[in-house]
């Protein structure tokens, strides 16, 4: 089927809206950013996005779960003993000291309920990943210490993206790869 000319290309369609929609919800957030800026950017009727997403909140909740796939593929699947050096790995890799919108995304409230449901939902997931590394099931006694050291590491390695991107806190600030990874070894080591 081709539209004015074109072929229709459904994946590529799609990847263009997530592109468009998390930039948007990035710098805009959720709450200001309408359906049809995101259409515009992305230079697509409108109607594809409820035709690909269901809805805003929909494009919304892909755009976490791309999120989140974007930063489990910087990590990959990875042992504990590695957790620390992969952490350095992406704090370091902040391109122009600028938070990426993935990191955005799941960290900035959107002022929905259902969003932010969402979003909340992402964090869990990441930090129930990182607690199942040392051992964590949800069903163990002791699970929801074990989850909240996780969530403490995760806190940390967001700590370090922000401080070193929004206040250029120094020495953190020009810390390389390598002078993170033994602080954040040790915070792993100390939690998990």
């Amino acid at each position: 089927m081709t539209v004015k000319g074109r072929p229709r290309d459904a994946a590529k369609t799609r990847q263009t809206l997530l592109a468009a929609a998390r930039r948007r919800f990035a710098e805009d957030g959720y709450a200001a950013t309408t359906v049809r800026e995101i259409a515009e950017d992305a230079g697509v009727n409108v109607a594809l996005i409820n035709r690909y997403f269901s809805s805003k909140e929909g494009l919304f909740e892909a755009c976490l779960h791309a999120a989140g796939d974007d930063l489990r593929r910087t990590a990959g699947d990875v042992p504990l003993e590695r957790v620390a050096e992969v952490i350095a790995q992406q704090v370091t890799g902040l391109a122009g000291g600028v938070l990426p919108s993935e990191l955005v995304l799941l960290l900035r409230s959107s002022g929905d309920e259902k969003a932010d449901q969402i979003r909340i939902g992402m964090l869990r997931a990441s930090s129930e990943r990182l607690a199942a590394l040392a051992g964590w099931r949800p069903d163990q006694p002791a699970a929801d210490e074990l989850l909240l050291r996780a969530q403490v590491v995760l806190a940390t390695a967001v700590g370090f993206s922000v401080l070193r991107s929004m206040t250029r806190l120094e020495p953190l600030a020009s810390s390389s790869e390598q002078d993170l990874t033994g602080p954040m070894r040790d915070v792993v080591r100390a939690l998990l």
